[in-house]
């Protein structure tokens, strides 16, 4: 976290801020020697892709035949 600074301060270089919080740090503001204002990181969205690596846990591996058809034995009751 970055110490607190101005409005003014901010103004000046706010690209030099908005470097800091693009490196995941949090910038305060603060109008008269009292925070206002935070300027804080988005979070990077996740793929599908990534989201499904966090399901493995939920769900365990996909094993290696998954695509194979299924036998009458395999799916009873399923016609």
């Amino acid at each position: 976290m970055t110490r607190p600074i101005n409005i003014y301060e901010a103004k000046t270089h706010l690209s030099r801020y908005l470097k800091r919080v693009q490196r995941g740090e949090v910038v305060t503001l603060c109008k008269n020697g009292e925070p206002v204002a935070q300027i804080v990181p988005i979070p990077k969205k996740k793929s599908f892709w990534e989201h499904m690596g966090i399901a493995k846990k939920w769900i365990g591996e996909i094993p290696a035949d998954f695509n194979q058809e299924l036998s009458e034995e395999d799916l009873p009751g399923f016609s």
